[in-house]
């Protein structure tokens, strides 16, 4: 399991004396044993991603109001080791070609906003792992 890995890297990152990851995977180990406590079902993987995914966009808020170098790195490092536990999103180009079977109602959508509606529909129907800005920057260049 997920929570398994990610303990077991955090250990590692102890015993390396690696400070940064020890934190962030400490962070992730406290947040995952939150959820669990407050649900009466095993926490699945797919929960576990959802909490990684939620500090990778809390450090990313974090990194934009930033201003310290330091800081920043430490954020940016932070961000890196999460995203080791996640899965890959499509590229831009991926999800362009994903969207080839939808793009005559992208093109006819009423706006950008019910053409990403369209293209969300279809990435979801083939479980695609897509990140929205993405989404969204596909959807602009299919229709222009």
């Amino acid at each position: 399991m997920l929570v398994d890995e990610i303990k077991k890297q955090m250990f590692a990152a102890m015993k390396a004396n690696q400070t940064t990851e020890k934190e962030i995977l400490r962070v992730a180990v406290g947040e995952l044993q939150t959820v669990q406590s407050r649900s009466e079902t095993p926490l699945s993987d797919e929960d576990a991603l959802s909490v990684l995914r939620k500090l990778v966009k809390s450090n990313e808020e974090s990194l934009a109001s930033t201003t310290s170098d330091s800081e920043r790195a430490v954020l940016l490092r932070e961000i890196e080791v999460l995203r080791t536990f996640l899965p890959t999103s499509l590229t831009l180009d991926q999800i362009k070609a994903a969207l080839e079977p939808v793009l005559a109602a992208i093109r006819a959508a009423s706006g950008d906003g019910s053409a990403v509606g369209v293209a969300m529909k279809q990435l979801k129907a083939v479980d695609a792992r897509v990140d929205g800005k993405d989404v969204a920057l596909a959807v602009k260049q299919l229709r222009s």
